[in-house]
């Protein structure tokens, strides 16, 4: 074999067994155990109590419920029932006790996430309303003038 195709194989090789020794001392013994025999994905056995010691940070609608139960009937009535309580007022994590109180978060930012408009007209984007946030309003946060919990024209504040 000529020396400038030997050279070439000899280094692909080389990178080859590196990254199996690599691979060997890297990768934990117990990553991609599963029942049906020794295969790859992302789970690792020994990893089971990290998760079980995890933190949920968000809860869902359901648990805004309980104490909430107004505002969340109120918003399941408009085009914002299908947005979750915590996408505007953060995780609730432990609420009530921990954070006792949710920061709300009212930046101009957060409502154009949704309703800066866009012009795909196949996109479901589409179907919400948006603004050109320069010439609506810049500079005023939607509060002042929308009110999140009943998001139409009547909910004008």
């Amino acid at each position: 074999m000529k020396n400038h195709v030997f050279r070439p194989l000899l280094v692909v090789i080389g990178l080859i067994v590196i990254a199996l020794i690599f691979r060997f001392f890297y990768v934990p013994k117990d990553f991609g155990v599963h029942e049906r025999g020794y295969m790859y994905g992302w789970y690792r056995q020994g990893n089971i109590e990290d998760w079980r010691n995890f933190s949920v940070k968000y809860q869902g609608k359901d648990s805004c419920s309980g104490c909430h139960a107004d505002k969340v009937e109120n918003i399941s009535k408009t085009p914002h029932a299908i947005i979750q309580c915590e996408n505007c007022h953060g995780p609730a994590m432990e609420h009530p006790s921990n954070p006792p109180k949710l920061v709300i978060d009212k930046s101009r930012a957060q409502c154009l996430r949704c309703h800066s408009w866009l012009p795909y007209p196949s996109s479901g984007r589409s179907q919400i309303r948006g603004i050109d946030p320069d010439k609506h309003n810049p500079d005023v946060e939607c509060v002042m003038c929308h009110n999140p919990h009943k998001p139409s024209l009547e909910g004008l504040t």
